[in-house]
């Protein structure tokens, strides 16, 4: 079956694209192409804004009740259960993603943050009365925000579309979705869904499309907030625009997570639990606890068990469920994560495992090799920036005091995780890192939970009643209570 596309949806409708431009969908496990789709153009945002700036001003979908607006995201969300498997099956194709991870995480968390939100818009307060302090009441209402420019990230890229289509669409909003060039074809697979579901036309417009076009996106004054997820440093230059025309603005970006072992865990369950946590989606993820911090009467056993362990995953094709790290979603990628490894060696970080060129048996792909580094002082690089791939460094210290002024030591805040036998003290130490989620011998997300970062990693939350208020306006309204 031919993944390729020749149309965009935009306004509701599936319409020649205005140039003839287009992206090439490359296999990372075989370099070779697999679809062909329309490259977004300015015109083509310019199009799709003005559907959502009409269907916004003078459509249905703002002026239904919450209920009727969630009946709907209900259907689309049942709609979008069915295709769990082949959505899956699409972001492995298309970005790499191992086929395990795809299959617990990719499509079916998707799915579960789309139901959680749908959980908080039911309980949610679009309009309470009050006491007022003038002794009289005062009606509080939350409207939707208007027209939203959604930005979502190739790595989990129906994940990261959920955590905004569903609190904008829940809220009222309509949407103007660009997913990122690499991952085009999982965006489109969401379009029919939403139809079918009866989001009416105009409200979501999908547009995959590079930077250009997303800088005309985050620009269009027809505009109202724009939700991105993705890079520190692109999220600088979004924040900028935005604070230049006082446009609302969430953004979740990039991480340095620390995961901090103090001595009283147990050595096993810790290194199987930050197997996942750090590894997970092959190391591109946001969240990946990638400093783990291990105290110096540990770090020499923590390294040696860990490095055997890493060194078990199996690497490989990402269709394969047997595989646990993948490749990495471009060449530009590989290439990026390998020279992150080269800084590591060139600081004088030991390295225990991987290292540059191709892992054995890989001839071609963007594969790199798992890499792990010990002993490493908290202010190299590769133990301060974000490298998106599968490299971790383990820190040493020596009291926890130390661990939590380490895992403090970043520019980022975004998760962390603290491993112990004891689950009050590692309550007590989470509740000193600085970072928008931490697990105690776990990491993990829940969706009825806030989810963001502290510092570089970004602004707003997702998730969580907190998420949907990054979509809404607060009115305040003041009744007539003389009688006359």
């Amino acid at each position: 079956m031919s993944l390729d596309r020749s149309t965009l949806f935009i306004g509701g409708e599936w319409v020649a694209p205005a140039t003839d431009e287009t992206f090439t969908v490359i296999s990372p496990h075989t370099e070779e192409p697999i679809a062909t789709v329309p490259a977004g153009s300015t015109a083509d945002i310019d199009r799709a804004v003005a559907a959502a700036r009409e269907a916004f001003d003078h459509g249905p979908w703002p002026r239904m009740t919450p209920q009727e607006r969630i009946d709907v995201v209900a259907r689309f969300s049942d709609l979008y259960a069915a295709k769990l498997g082949e959505a899956a099956d699409l972001i492995t194709a298309e970005m790499g993603s191992p086929a395990q991870f795809s299959q617990l995480a990719q499509s079916p968390a998707a799915w579960m943050a789309l139901d959680a939100m749908i959980n908080v818009a039911r309980a949610y307060e679009w309009e309470a009365t009050r006491p007022g302090s003038l002794g009289n009441p005062v009606v509080v209402r939350r409207e939707p925000v208007g027209v939203v420019a959604a930005i979502p990230p190739w790595n989990v890229p129906h994940f990261t579309v959920m955590s905004k289509l569903a609190p904008a669409l829940l809220a009222g909003c309509t949407i103007v979705v660009k997913p990122a060039p690499e991952t085009p074809l999982s965006g489109a697979v969401l379009a029919d869904l939403l139809t079918e579901a009866g989001v009416p036309a105009g409200v979501v417009s999908i547009i995959p499309g590079g930077r250009e076009v997303g800088a005309h996106l985050v620009a269009h004054p027809g505009v109202d907030k724009v939700a991105f997820t993705g890079s520190t440093a692109a999220g600088r230059q979004i924040a900028a625009v935005c604070g230049q025309q006082l446009k609302r603005v969430s953004l979740e970006l990039g991480g340095k997570s620390a995961a901090i072992v103090l001595d009283d865990a147990d050595l096993d369950r810790t290194i199987e639990g930050l197997k996942f946590a750090s590894l997970l989606n092959s190391g591109q993820a946001c969240i990946a606890q990638t400093r783990i911090l291990v105290s110096r009467a540990r770090h020499d056993d923590f390294v040696e068990a860990f490095a055997d362990a890493m060194g078990k995953m199996v690497v490989g094709d990402p269709a394969d469920l047997a595989t646990e790290i993948g490749p990495m979603v471009s060449q530009r990628q590989q290439q990026r994560v390998e020279s992150y490894i080269g800084i590591g060696q060139s600081e004088g970080a030991k390295m225990v495992l991987g290292g540059e060129g191709r892992p054995t048996g890989l001839d071609r792909g963007w594969y790199v090799k798992p890499t792990l580094f010990a002993g490493v002082d908290n202010s190299m690089r590769i133990a301060q920036e974000e490298i998106f791939g599968p490299v971790l460094a383990v820190v040493p210290y020596d009291d926890p005091a130390e661990a939590v002024r380490i895992a403090n030591d970043s520019p980022y805040g975004l998760g962390g995780s603290v491993w112990t036998s004891d689950p009050e003290q590692g309550l007590e130490v989470a509740r000193q890192i600085r970072a928008g989620t931490v697990g105690v011998n776990q990491y993990m997300m829940d969706f009825a939970a806030p989810f963001g970062g502290f510092k570089d990693s970004g602004i707003g939350r997702e998730f969580g009643p907190e998420g949907l208020d990054e979509y809404v306006e607060a009115k305040s309204m003041f009744p007539d209570v003389s009688g006359g």
